[in-house]
């Protein structure tokens, strides 16, 4: 995630489009889902990534 700053404003956005009735579980799930999904971008930009057939091949699974 960014800056502290942005991760708090992030958050509270989040929070702002969850119904009333949310419940804890559904509030630490979103924020999980969230920062797995900046993790992810930010491995995409950082070059960390593999295609399904690389990653297939370390496997030793023949993947034609």
């Amino acid at each position: 995630m960014g800056s502290v700053s942005n991760t708090k404003q992030a958050a509270q956005e989040l929070i702002d489009r969850l119904p009333e009735d949310t419940t804890w579980e559904q509030l630490v799930y979103t924020l999980q889902v969230r920062h797995d999904i900046e993790a992810g971008l930010n491995d995409v930009k950082a070059g960390r990534v593999h295609t399904s057939d690389e990653i297939m091949a370390s496997l030793g699974i023949d993947n034609r």
